[in-house]
C-alpha cells in the first residue's frame, strides 16, 4: 500500500445554466475550481442576455439554485467545493414584492 495521492479538481467541465423559466440554457466549461458561485452567476449573467433591472428600474440580484441538491448556493462558496461536472444550476432573481422606494 502506497500513499495514494489525493485528486485535486482545478476546473469543472459541463455546467448547465438556465434561468427561472428553463428557457435561457447555456452550457459551460472549464469554471476554475476556485471560482466562486458569485463570480460564475456575473461571468454568465451577459452572455445569458438575462434583465439587469426589475419593471420599475431597480437592480436584479441573481442567486443558484443547484438542481441536485435542490439549495441555494451561497456567492462566496467556491465552484470545486459546490458543483459537480455535470451539475444544472438554475439563476433566479431576487424579487422583493411590495417594495418600495422611499419618498
Amino acid at each position: 500500500m502506497g500513499n495514494a495521492a489525493a485528486t485535486v479538481r482545478t476546473a469543472i467541465d459541463d455546467l448547465q445554466v438556465s434561468d427561472v423559466t428553463g428557457q435561457k440554457l447555456r452550457s459551460v466549461g472549464n469554471v476554475a475550481a476556485d471560482c466562486t458561485v458569485g463570480e460564475l452567476i456575473k461571468g454568465v449573467l451577459g452572455d445569458m442576455k438575462l434583465p439587469k433591472n426589475d419593471g420599475a428600474g431597480r437592480p436584479l440580484v441573481y442567486h443558484a439554485r443547484l438542481d441536485r441538491e435542490g439549495r441555494h448556493l451561497h456567492g462566496a462558496e467556491t465552484v470545486g467545493d459546490a458543483l459537480q461536472s455535470g451539475d444544472k444550476v438554475v439563476l433566479t432573481p431576487n424579487i422583493e414584492a411590495g417594495a418600495r422606494r422611499p419618498c
